[in-house]
């Protein structure tokens, strides 16, 4: 276990890292078509958090960027073709974090941040000028990813 997620089971930890596919696939297929442009730029952003992520979340986007291609190929495999069916199924697979990232303190609240950024550059990806920064209503109200519950930081106390 990477430091910061200890007080996590191993299936916990593995939602939290699963996370960034299923955000990826979602916003991907927010306006009824998988876009490949997008899934590209999400594998491309995984692997660059992992080495250019100057906070605490670095180790943990190594471990994803590490089968991340894998594991965004198995979701595209498993989740239904049916826009809607698979909004709702990654919406409530993401929801699983709601009672995951209060456990993990103000890395809760970075990964929640983290998670957002992640959403938002996957849905600038495609489309508008040079293939960014076109971004539809249904990836704009997605990629606030409403599903998660806002997780506020913590200030220490002295």
């Amino acid at each position: 276990m990477i430091s910061g997620f200890e007080n996590l089971s191993e299936r916990q930890f593995e939602i939290t890292k699963d996370a960034i596919g299923w955000i990826t696939v979602l916003i991907a297929g927010a306006d009824g078509e998988i876009d490949k442009k997008e899934i590209g730029w999400a594998e491309k952003l995984a692997s660059i958090r992992g080495y250019n992520n100057p906070n605490v979340l670095t180790e943990f986007y190594e471990l994803v960027g590490k089968d991340f291609s894998t594991k965004l190929n198995r979701i595209l495999e498993k989740v239904p073709s049916d826009t809607n069916e698979r909004k709702e199924l990654l919406s409530r697979k993401i929801g699983q974090l709601n009672s995951i990232l209060p456990l993990l303190g103000n890395l809760g609240y970075e990964l929640y941040e983290s998670y957002i950024s992640f959403a938002k550059h996957v849905a600038k990806s495609s489309g508008g000028f040079l293939g960014f920064m076109t971004v539809d209503n249904e990836e704009k109200h997605l990629m606030s990813l409403p599903m998660l519950d806002k997780v506020d930081y913590q200030e220490e106390e002295e």
